[in-house]
């Protein structure tokens, strides 16, 4: 959780979607998490202080966390607005500390820091962003977002009605309210009235402005698909104002927009932070270079035996990978195919006893046009983790790419329609990764704390690439060399997103690396670079640094138990501690889990 509009510019920028849409009927279960611990609720009632007042300021976050009470409403965009919610989060950080000086109990100790130090990151984001930053503010990204959230199969017609309400509080079109394009103009204005401010970087206007109309169409679609009415009016107002809104940004924004996609140093540094990574740009990126050796050196022996079998005339392992990707899956036999691999990856799970896995299926869909406008890449959406009514996590798939600045049109990728590729994709978002990460917080009634507080890209995304490691043994031949391939993509990450930022490399260079070394299309390597350049600076270096902590945890708890240790014991407990960062993480297996088990027959 974040705080006022900003929070949810800086959520919508960093690629963590938050709402499920399903192509699929979903039957909902009740939510029947674990009884809570008496820390827990303990916890809890400190987390929420917070909470309560981020959730008053971002009522979307609220309706998006499963609190039906704040569906209608809106953020107010306003200066105002973000400098009383500051105020509110001051008293509030300043009523924990005590607290946490006091405490006691040492989880709630550990908690209770880790929503302060999560507050008072965003606070030095949110002085830096004033102080320096004329934010392009994409207000079409903004609605889009808060509209999603509420229509979505998983949730009651009553709720996706509330839909309407919002759409008229955004249009300017309820008593009290203006335009919320307008309110942005306003915000914007003042930022440029300041001296010596930093413009965002053209190419990321671009991008953004040139995918707006994908993500207009793609309201109107929601609305259409859930049989809502009255909603019109106000569509076509809303839809009005983005276009005039798009145009001022052309005319006021634009054209003093950096050629230089490059952030400040302490900009860098505070994207680091935000995302879990406590080291330094240059020290990732020498331990990623290295790794990326590791991983091309594994790839070509294991290609060899796969040339050899299949008669491939080339053994490189570019080569045999360009000839997996030609056998492409198409059309409707695409979301069937991924459903048949996850069971037989739930079946090599329990055979081989990785982790515990729930009764209920996991759920996968393919992406709309809007949605992989706003994120292009393969992702988990999270379920709501404050009132969960039976919402899960959902895989989503987007098979198309929207076209990147100065592009004609969006391009068909083939890196995810193809038979190996789907083993690792799998094992990464749905199982035994993020779907069953994600879940397992809701069903385990994990603090609010670590699974709000603490959801950061290293403390999540670690997991993930963690999931694929433990899953590759026992993928085909084929499918172990595409999950090498994007074990080589997250190490490409870890260096190429530092050195562009450094300025030692250009895009160009990036692009080479990943169509020529690591093997990816074309369109998927662009939106690659855009995440690194103008999308999340700094969120792609986030899946090897934490992927690189927990493999080096695993191997020091196995030194400590030696006979002892049990893969699914470990695991399960890992997930049972919710979103920890590495350092909290490596304590609780320190203090608890290693000791447990030593004294277990």
């Amino acid at each position: 959780m974040r705080r006022s509009l900003f929070s949810i510019l800086v959520f919508i920028a960093a690629c963590i979607p938050v709402a499920a849409q399903s192509n699929q009927a979903i039957v909902s279960r009740p939510a029947s998490p674990a009884a809570q611990p008496a820390w827990v609720v303990r916890s809890n009632t400190f987390t929420q202080q917070i909470l309560d007042i981020q959730i008053k300021y971002s009522p979307e976050q609220g309706s998006a966390q499963g609190l039906a009470k704040y569906d209608t409403e809106i953020s107010d965009p306003s200066s105002a607005a973000e400098l009383a919610q500051r105020k509110e989060e001051e008293s509030a950080v300043a009523r924990l500390q005590v607290a946490m000086l006091a405490e006691r109990d040492l989880n709630v100790a550990e908690d209770l820091r880790i929503v302060l130090d999560a507050e008072r990151l965003g606070f030095r984001q949110q002085d830096f962003y004033n102080r320096r930053r004329v934010t392009y503010i994409n207000a079409t990204g903004l609605v889009f977002y808060g509209l999603q959230s509420l229509l979505d199969d998983q949730l009651p017609q009553s709720r996706r009605e509330s839909a309407v309400a919002r759409l008229n509080k955004y249009a300017g079109k309820a008593p009290g309210y203006i335009p919320i394009t307008q309110g942005l103009t306003i915000r914007m204005k003042n930022q440029m009235a300041k001296p010596d401010m930093i413009y965002p970087s053209r190419a990321s206007v671009e991008t953004e402005l040139e995918r707006n109309s994908a993500m207009v169409d793609g309201i109107a679609a929601l609305f259409t698909k859930y049989k809502i009415t009255g909603w019109e009016p106000a569509y076509s107002a809303l839809k009005a104002q983005t276009t005039e809104y798009d145009a001022w940004v052309r005319a006021n924004i634009l054209p003093k927009t950096r050629t230089d996609f490059r952030l400040q140093p302490e900009e860098y540094a505070l994207a680091f932070e935000q995302y879990g990574i406590d080291i330094p740009p240059a020290q990732i990126a020498e331990m990623a270079h290295k790794a990326f050796a590791d991983y091309q050196a594994q790839m070509a022996a294991l290609a060899a035996q796969i040339a050899k079998e299949h008669g491939y005339p080339s053994s490189d392992y570019r080569d045999v990978i360009r000839e997996l990707k030609k056998q492409q899956i198409t059309g409707d036999a695409i979301l069937p195919f991924y459903e048949n691999r996850l069971h037989q990856i739930e079946s090599i799970i329990r055979d081989h006893r990785l982790v515990t896995l729930p009764d209920r299926p996991a759920i996968i869909r393919l992406g709309t046009p809007a949605e992989s406008s706003q994120q292009p890449a393969p992702h988990m959406v999270p379920p709501p983790f404050l009132h969960n009514t039976g919402q899960r996590g959902v895989f989503v798939l987007p098979l198309n790419m929207p076209a990147g600045a100065g592009q004609s049109a969006a391009a068909k990728v083939d890196d995810y329609t193809f038979d190996a590729a789907s083993w690792t994709l799998i094992a990464h978002e749905a199982r035994p990764g993020h779907e069953l990460q994600f879940d397992s917080m809701v069903e385990h009634g994990v603090s609010l704390a670590r699974a709000l507080f603490a959801f950061n890209s290293t403390n999540a995304e670690g997991w993930g690439l963690y999931a694929e490691y433990i899953t590759l043994p026992y993928m085909s031949k084929e499918g172990q060399l595409i999950s090498l391939q994007f074990r080589l993509l997250r190490a490409a990450r870890a260096f190429l997103d530092p050195e562009l930022q450094a300025g030692k490399i250009q895009p160009a260079d990036a692009m080479k690396v990943l169509t020529e070394d690591v093997c990816f299309s074309v369109p998927f390597s662009n939106q690659e670079v855009e995440r690194y350049t103008i999308r999340s600076p700094g969120q792609a270096n986030s899946y090897f640094y934490g992927y690189t902590r927990l493999l080096q945890l695993r191997k020091e708890t196995e030194t400590a138990l030696g006979p002892k240790f049990d893969a699914m014991r470990f695991h399960d407990f890992i997930l049972a501690q919710g979103l920890l960062p590495p350092g909290l993480m490596k304590k609780a297996v320190e203090e608890h889990f290693i000791p447990e088990e030593k004294a277990r027959s």
